[in-house]
């Protein structure tokens, strides 16, 4: 091998070792994201006493009207415990939950129904949760989903069909004679 090519090499072994320098330091100076807790999918997630719960929205066609939550709630203690929602205005739901199980609110033949939504399609709305174990409580935000997702819509509850969209008023054109 001559100078030349032995010049070569060594230039591009070193940048070999740069580039593998630069690649590895991102995991040394950034944090995993694999390593947060974060909620996967359209819902929100939160703890209050020996339940957790999971992938929690509340499904309804409009602020007004009546809203299904859905989600799923885990008992991670040895007695029933029954969790208590309280939505907007008053609303409030109240679900049984087995020990050392969890309950399926989607599967649920005890629809967990809040008399009124307390936000539009879309939004996020503070609900209040407490549980009858521990006697703890906290608040969370909850999103509001409508059926335009098909997966949501067999969980529109009665009374919340989504309002019809408008349709936009036609804007007069003046036409100069054309």
């Amino acid at each position: 091998m001559n100078r030349g090519q032995r010049g070569k090499l060594a230039m591009a072994t070193a940048a070999l070792g740069i580039g593998l320098l630069s690649v590895t330091g991102c995991g040394y100076t950034n944090p995993q994201a694999t390593g947060m807790e974060y909620a996967a999918s359209d819902g929100t997630q939160a703890n209050v006493g020996p339940l957790q719960l999971r992938n929690m929205m509340i499904i309804s066609g409009a602020e007004d009207k009546p809203g299904r939550v859905i989600g799923a709630v885990y008992n991670t203690s040895t007695e029933d415990v029954t969790l208590t929602i309280l939505g907007a205005a008053g609303a409030q739901t109240q679900v049984p939950v087995k020990p050392n199980s969890y309950t399926l609110l989607n599967d649920s033949t005890d629809e967990a129904i809040l008399s009124t939504t307390g936000g539009a399609p879309g939004s996020l709305v503070e609900v209040s949760i407490s549980e009858d174990a521990t006697n703890q409580d906290t608040t969370f935000k909850v999103p509001v989903l409508d059926g335009t997702i098909s997966d949501y819509q067999q969980y529109l509850p009665p009374g919340s069909e989504p309002t019809g969209t408008a349709t936009p008023t036609p804007t007069p054109t003046t036409d100069a004679g054309h």
